[in-house]
């Protein structure tokens, strides 16, 4: 008879809190840079990240792809502010 394996020191991952966090991130964006809305290629790397963050478990690069994220959104939609002014 075999033993389930079982990861030892790991708590699970909450999806509702990862989920709750990544919809307040796009709601920040959306309210303060819709543009930024317009090329959402800009932000597929931080996106990967926070998913790579989110399978290891991993809260705090969690919080700081989404930070990042955030941040590559803002820094999209004033480029786009600056080419249209």
């Amino acid at each position: 008879m075999t033993m389930p394996v079982r990861a030892v020191g790991i708590e699970p991952w909450d999806w509702e809190w990862a989920a709750e966090k990544a919809a307040e991130a796009l709601r920040y964006l959306g309210r303060n840079y819709p543009e930024c809305l317009e090329n959402l290629r800009v932000l597929d790397e931080h996106e990967t990240a926070g998913n790579e963050a989110a399978m290891r478990g991993d809260e705090d690069a969690y919080l700081e792809a989404l930070r990042a994220y955030m941040r590559a959104g803002r820094d999209e939609a004033l480029r786009i502010r600056r080419g249209a002014a």
